[in-house]
C-alpha cells in the first residue's frame, strides 16, 4: 500500500516540473536539500542533563550501573513476579549492607584497642630507689608537745588494756620535767572500747563536727590499728603547728643512714659527674606550692635525703647512671643503718627499712607502693621493666602531663595518678575543711590541720576520706592515667648478714664493733646486726616489654571493612557508589525542576494560557506507549539505534 503511494508522488512532482518549463531531473537539482534533525545520538552525554520522569531516570540508572543486580529489575519488566522477586532481594541485599554498616561504625565509634606485647633489648637507665629507715623523730619546736602526746596516749592504753609502760621495764615515753608548753590537746578524742549487738567489741574514738552533733565512730577491731590511726590523728595535729620552713634533726641522720653505696663495682660518690657530697635534702609535703612536696635542695646531683612524717630519714638514688650489663655485679648495692634511736611507738610498730624503686622524677608515695626490708640480713632484689604506651584520647583518657587534668598539681615533679589524687584530695579538702592534711603539700595562700587552730578539723577529714574510698568524690574522673609510664616487677631473696663468723670484722670495718662477753664468744649480738641491713638492687635482664595500645579499626581498615561488605553484597566498587550519589543528585535536581514548573502553572492565569496556546500551535502528543522512543537528553532511547525502537523502547533487554 506504501509504494503507490509514493509512485503518486513523484509523478505529481514531475508533472509540475514539466509545467514550470524543466525536468524533473532539472528541478530537484536546483531545490536546496531539506534541513536533516541533529542526531542527538551523536552528540553524547552532556555535562548536564534531565530526565523527563522519575521512571525514566531509574530506568537509565539499572541499565547502565555497575551494581550486581540493577539491570533484573528493569530487564524482567514483562514478568512482573520476577520483577517483585529481584526487587525485594535488591532491597534485602541493602538493607542487610546498611544494617552490617550500622554494626561496623557502631564498633568504630566506640574506639576498641589491642594490647600489643613486644620485647626490647637496650640499655636502660637505673630506676630510682627511696630507702626510710621507718624512724620518725621528733622535731625540736614541738617536742613538748608530743611528749603531753605520750603521757595522753599512756593514759589511754592503761585505761583499756590494763598496761603500764614504767612497770614493764620498758619506758619508750621521756618526760621533760621543763615548763608546760601553751598547748590545746584535745583529751575529747580518747580511745574507747565499743560494743556490737553481735558481741564483737572494738576499738575507736569519736569525732564530732564544729557544734558537737553529727558524730561518728572510727572503729577498728584490732586495737593496735586503733591505737595507731588514733596516735597518728593528734601526731599530724601537732606537726600541723611547725613552721614552713623548719630545720629538721634527720639531716645529720641522713648522712650516716647509708654507710656504703656501689653502682657497677664502683663507688657511687666516685661516679657523681659534680664531684657532690651526697647529702643532697629534700622537703616533704610542707611550705606553699613552689616548696611543697619534694624541693631538691642544693647538694648531690644523684643523692637526695628528706624526712617522711611516718618513715622517718629517706634516702633517694637518683642517679643517671645505665645499667651497662644484667647481674647482681652491675647493679647497685647499699648498706643501711635501721636503728631507732628516737622512736615513736605508737606511730611506726616496724623495725627495718621501708624501699620503693620507681621512675626518675616522679614522687616516692611510700605508704601504697613501698615494702619492707628485715634488719639483719642481705635483701637481693631483681627486677623486670614492663613500660606501657596508651594510645590517648578517644581510644582512651590518658595525659602525657599536665594536660587534661581537672586540677592542679601540688607535687613538683612529674604527672602520676597517685600524685593527681592526692592533690585533687588536698584541695577538695582545703575547700571543704578550710585547711589541708599535714602529709600533703599545699596550695598557695591555705593551711594544715591543726584542733587549736580547726576544731572539726578530724571530722571534716574521715567525712571526706571516706568517700574518696567509694567514689564519690570527683578525683577520679579528674585524674586520667599516664599514656606512657613504667611499672617494675620485683623478684626478691634474703639471706642472713652478717653471718656469725664475719659479724665482727664487718662491724668493726663499719664502725660499729661488736662487743662480745664471755658467754657469746661465738655469736655476735643480735642487737649489733639488727642495727642495719644491705641490699642489693639490680637489672635482672636488659630486655624490657613493651605493652602497647593499637586500635582495632584505623581509617584504613574501616575502608577496607566497608569495601569488603559492600563487595559480598553488590559484588561493586567505590565507582558503583559513586554512581548512587549520582542517581541521588539526579532525583534531588529532578524533583526541583518538576516543582518548580508545577509552581510556574500555578501562577499563570488561565486566560493568558489560551492566549499562549493560539499564539503558538500546540505539537500532537505521541502516543503513550511511543514516549520511550523521544530523545530527551540523556533518556534511554538515546541509547540503542533507531532500527531496535520498533517497540516503543519496552524491549531494552
Amino acid at each position: 500500500m506504501e509504494a503507490p503511494a509514493q509512485e503518486g508522488s513523484s509523478f505529481k512532482a514531475g508533472a509540475m516540473a514539466q509545467a514550470s518549463g524543466g525536468s524533473p531531473e532539472s528541478h530537484d537539482a536546483q531545490l536546496p536539500p531539506p534541513p536533516q534533525p541533529e542526531d542527538e545520538e551523536g552528540q553524547g552525554e552532556r555535562l548536564v542533563e534531565l530526565h523527563a520522569s522519575f521512571r525514566e531516570l531509574f530506568t537509565f540508572f539499572c541499565t547502565n550501573a555497575t551494581v550486581h543486580g540493577a539491570i533484573r529489575l528493569v530487564c524482567s519488566s514483562q514478568n512482573r513476579l520476577k520483577t517483585a522477586s529481584w526487587g525485594l532481594l535488591f532491597l534485602g541485599a541493602l538493607g542487610a549492607l546498611y544494617w552490617q554498616f550500622g554494626l561496623l561504625f557502631e564498633q568504630y565509634w566506640s574506639y576498641p584497642v589491642i594490647m600489643t606485647v613486644s620485647v626490647h633489648s637496650e640499655r636502660k637507665l637505673f630506676p630510682s630507689v627511696t630507702l626510710c629507715d621507718m624512724d620518725p623523730h621528733r622535731p625540736s619546736s614541738v617536742r613538748h608537745h608530743l611528749q603531753a602526746l605520750d603521757r595522753f596516749a599512756r593514759e589511754n592504753i592503761r585505761s583499756l588494756y590494763q598496761f603500764n609502760f614504767s612497770e614493764d621495764g620498758d619506758v619508750p615515753f621521756a618526760d621533760d620535767q621543763g615548763p608546760q608548753p601553751a598547748f590545746y590537746l584535745d583529751r575529747s578524742v580518747r580511745l574507747q572500747r565499743l560494743s556490737h549487738p553481735g558481741g564483737q567489741s572494738r576499738v575507736g574514738f569519736r569525732l564530732c563536727n564544729s557544734t558537737g552533733g553529727d558524730c561518728f565512730y572510727r572503729a577498728f577491731s584490732s586495737g593496735v590499728t586503733a591505737a595507731r590511726e588514733w596516735y597518728r590523728f593528734h601526731y599530724v595535729s601537732i606537726l600541723a603547728l611547725l613552721p614552713a620552713a623548719h630545720e629538721d634533726s634527720h639531716q645529720s641522720h641522713g648522712g650516716h643512714f647509708v654507710f656504703s653505696c656501689q653502682f657497677d663495682g664502683r663507688d657511687c660518690q666516685a661516679r657523681d659527674d659534680a664531684g657532690h657530697s651526697p647529702s643532697g635534702h629534700m622537703q616533704w609535703g610542707h611550705g606553699s606550692k613552689e616548696g611543697a612536696g619534694l624541693s631538691v635542695a642544693p647538694g648531690s646531683r644523684h643523692f637526695q635525703t628528706f624526712h617522711h612524717p611516718t618513715y622517718g630519714s629517706c634516702y633517694t638514688f637518683n642517679g643517671v647512671w645505665a645499667a651497662q650489663r644484667p647481674g647482681i655485679t652491675h647493679g647497685i648495692s647499699l648498706v643501711l643503718r635501721t636503728e631507732q634511736q628516737d622512736h615513736l611507738p605508737l606511730l611506726s610498730t616496724e623495725a627495718g627499712i621501708k624501699v620503693m624503686i620507681h621512675e626518675r622524677d616522679h614522687t616516692p608515695f611510700l605508704e601504697h607502693q613501698g615494702f619492707s626490708i628485715r634488719p639483719g640480713t642481705e635483701t637481693t632484689i631483681g627486677i623486670r621493666e614492663d613500660e606501657v604506651r596508651r594510645l590517648g584520647s578517644p581510644y582512651s583518657h590518658c595525659t602525657d602531663g599536665v594536660e587534661g587534668v581537672g586540677g592542679q598539681l601540688l607535687y613538683n615533679a612529674s604527672y602520676t595518678l597517685q600524685a593527681c589524687l592526692v592533690s585533687c584530695f588536698q584541695q577538695l579538702m582545703v575547700e571543704t575543711c578550710s585547711c589541708g592534711y599535714y602529709f600533703y603539700p599545699l596550695p598557695a595562700g591555705a593551711q594544715y590541720c591543726s584542733y587549736s587552730r580547726h576544731p572539726a578539723w578530724g571530722h571534716c577529714f574521715y567525712r571526706l576520706y571516706r568517700d574518696l574510698g567509694t567514689h564519690r568524690l570527683p578525683c577520679a574522673s579528674r585524674c586520667p592515667r599516664s599514656c606512657r609510664e613504667s611499672s617494675y616487677k620485683l623478684s626478691a631473696g634474703t639471706s642472713r648478714w652478717p653471718s656469725s663468723k664475719s659479724a665482727d670484722w664487718i662491724l668493726a670495718v663499719l664502725g660499729k664493733p661488736g662487743r662480745r662477753s664471755s658467754s657469746q664468744s661465738k655469736s655476735p649480738s643480735p642487737s649489733l646486726r639488727s642495727n642495719m641491713a644491705k641490699v642489693n638492687i639490680f637489672y635482672q635482664e636488659l630486655n624490657y616489654r613493651t605493652v602497647e595500645e593499637t586500635p582495632v579499626y584505623s581509617v584504613p581498615e574501616l575502608l577496607s571493612a566497608m569495601g569488603s561488605l559492600w563487595s559480598l553484597w553488590f559484588g561493586s566498587s567505590v565507582l558503583s557508589v559513586l554512581e548512587l550519589l549520582e542517581l541521588l543528585l539526579d532525583a534531588v535536581a529532578l524533583t526541583l525542576l518538576l516543582g518548580c514548573r508545577r509552581l510556574r502553572r500555578t501562577r499563570v492565569p488561565d486566560g493568558a494560557a489560551t492566549v499562549a496556546s493560539h499564539a503558538k500551535p500546540e505539537a500532537s502528543p505521541l502516543p503513550t506507549d511511543c514516549r520511550n522512543d523521544v530523545n530527551h537528553l540523556g533518556g534511554p532511547a538515546g541509547l540503542f539505534p533507531h532500527a531496535a525502537s520498533g517497540s516503543c523502547g519496552r524491549n531494552l533487554c
